[in-house]
């Protein structure tokens, strides 16, 4: 068992690299390798089921309305299974999110996630996203009347 050195071992960093890089290729079925499928996602999004199954769905809405979506990590911390990101989420707004219609303005906006690591997949997940900057960006705050 090789440890990195952010603490976590090669089969734990490799299923946080790859739930990004799951957006980042527009490929839910990457999600198989990066989750467990009872993995937990708290919250859940809007009309988020729960579970892997849940997610591959959100994988793909992503897509569909930011198809150059790009998600970097900027930072990776981890210890004892548990694991700290800083990402940034990228992409043109070019399809309907969160009922908002396509803008074709650029998005940028950080994400900050922590993950609970078994030997080799991710298995509980709490996050917070700029939204409310992703609004801003897109021209859909404050709301047009």
């Amino acid at each position: 068992m090789t440890m990195h050195h952010n603490g976590l071992t090669t089969a734990q960093q490799q299923a946080i690299e790859t739930l990004y890089r799951a957006f980042n290729e527009r490929n839910p079925d990457l999600l198989d390798q990066a989750l467990t499928p009872d993995w937990q996602d708290t919250p859940l999004g809007p009309s988020q089921q729960p579970g892997l199954a849940g997610m591959k769905p959100v994988v793909a809405m992503f897509g569909a309305a930011f198809p150059d979506v790009h998600i970097a990590i900027l930072d990776l911390f981890g210890r004892d299974g548990r694991a700290a990101v800083r990402a940034q989420i990228t992409g043109t707004h070019r399809g309907e999110f969160f009922g908002i219609a396509p803008t074709n303005k650029a998005i940028a906006i950080a994400i900050h996630e922590f993950h609970y690591l078994g030997a080799d997949r991710i298995t509980h997940t709490w996050h917070l996203e700029d939204w409310f900057g992703m609004l801003n960006q897109v021209g859909a705050w404050p709301p047009v009347d």
